[in-house]
């Protein structure tokens, strides 16, 4: 048996994690129609709207891909030891290594990679590298050459670009 892929954080510790995010990033949410923070150079982001509005099977499966296709790139760009954090706005936060999610038959997703509903963040924990959905404005920031180069690519065979700063 594997060790799990998600730990969640104690509560008590919330602002130890989305002060320093708040402060490099300057996050802004209720933000609609534009970036809730000062996406990072290099980034690319994705525009999700394309997928909220198809049908509700075609919607389900590119939910489902933008998901698996996060997964796969992490675990292209992460060693397999290295845990990420991730957080999800106004909810507790999360420790989550993703070649242990990979590794499992059925894995669970406390928090996606697809931002359906809040702000989903994944980071390294230097805060240089990882994504950031935006449920409001339909879309996903990645940061990071390293995740860069393997999600981009990814997602832009099917999905437009809206932003890419280099």
């Amino acid at each position: 048996m594997t060790a799990p892929a998600w730990q969640e954080i104690d509560m008590e510790h919330y602002e130890d994690f989305w002060a320093p995010f708040d402060a490099q990033f300057r996050f802004r949410p209720h933000q609609s129609r534009e970036p809730a923070i000062n996406e990072p150079t290099p980034s690319v982001t994705i525009d999700l709207a394309p997928i909220f509005t198809s049908k509700p099977v075609q919607f389900a499966a590119a939910h489902d891909a933008v998901n698996s296709f996060g997964l796969l790139a992490m675990t292209q760009t992460f060693a397999p030891s290295q845990r990420l954090l991730v957080l999800d706005w106004q909810h507790p936060a999360w420790w989550f290594w993703p070649h242990r999610q990979a590794a499992e038959d059925q894995p669970r997703w406390p928090v996606e990679v697809f931002p359906d509903g809040d702000y989903y963040i994944f980071l390294s924990e230097d805060m240089t590298t990882g994504t950031f959905g935006h449920p409001w404005e339909r879309t996903l920031c990645i940061f990071g050459v390293s995740l860069i180069s393997t999600l981009a690519p990814l997602l832009t065979t099917w999905l437009p670009t809206k932003r890419a700063r280099s």
